[in-house]
């Protein structure tokens, strides 16, 4: 008898995405999932489909809304495109939703258009 795993997924909600163009389009990037915390970014074991990152170096960390950051985890590199599953401390590959419409208002948590031009030099994203 084989061994049979059910799983269920989180329960991410894909309405924040505007345009279908840019699902086919995602970029895979690395999230070091070190730099997320589990009660507040993935409380149920997943990355929630939407939740803004920024780059620094050469991964994905949570993007700092904070008006005055405009460099590092201040400059918004995207969006996580789907849910992820968070499985143990290591790093893994995600699809960054960096270009084309997002609905503002349906972005998981509380995010917010930035409104300094530098912290969306990173993306080509269309807020709506």
């Amino acid at each position: 008898m084989p061994r049979v795993q059910t799983e269920n997924y989180g329960s991410g909600n894909a309405a924040w995405i505007g345009t279908g163009h840019a699902i086919n389009n995602a970029r895979t990037e690395m999230l070091d999932i070190s730099a997320f915390t589990a009660g507040t970014h993935y409380p149920d074991g997943y990355i929630p489909s939407g939740t803004p990152v920024a780059k620094v170096g050469t991964v994905l960390v949570p993007y700092d809304a904070t008006e005055a950051t405009v460099d590092g985890a201040g400059i918004l590199a995207g969006f996580v495109l789907f849910d992820q599953r968070v499985v143990g401390t290591e790093d893994f590959a995600v699809p960054l939703y960096d270009h084309g419409r997002v609905n503002v208002d349906l972005v998981p948590g509380d995010f917010t258009k930035p409104a300094d031009a530098a912290k969306l030099s990173a993306t080509t994203i269309v807020f709506v």
